[in-house]
């Protein structure tokens, strides 16, 4: 091979792997329903059994949470560290004065 198709092969994987691991770790986390969790859309947890991120509403296993912050005693577990970082700017927005041990987001976004 020669360098310029060295090269060009080089900066082809910088940019493949770049998106993948923004797409496993980053925002785009959130597509495709959380790859890391392995369950591919099945459930152990019974139908509603499952938390939710406060933020976005996504189901979040604490067991599997990588993201997690307390408020007023209560630990929250977020599907990621951008979610926890909305949440800890303005916890009561995504809380909206419902009980503390119920998130009553109804499955909708936060945009």
């Amino acid at each position: 091979m020669d360098t310029e198709s060295l090269k060009s092969l080089g900066t082809l994987l910088f940019w493949g792997l770049l998106i993948f691991f923004m797409m496993r770790f980053g925002c785009g986390s959130h597509i495709g329903g959380h790859g890391r969790h392995g369950s591919h859309g099945k459930s152990d947890e019974p139908a509603g059994g499952a938390p939710k991120d406060p933020v976005c509403g996504m189901p979040v296993d604490p067991r599997e949470s990588t993201a997690a912050s307390t408020y007023r005693g209560k630990t929250y577990h977020f599907c990621s560290a951008s979610c926890r970082d909305k949440f800890e700017r303005a916890p009561e927005k995504y809380l909206g004065g419902a009980a503390q041990g119920e998130h009553q987001h109804g499955g909708h976004h936060h945009g």
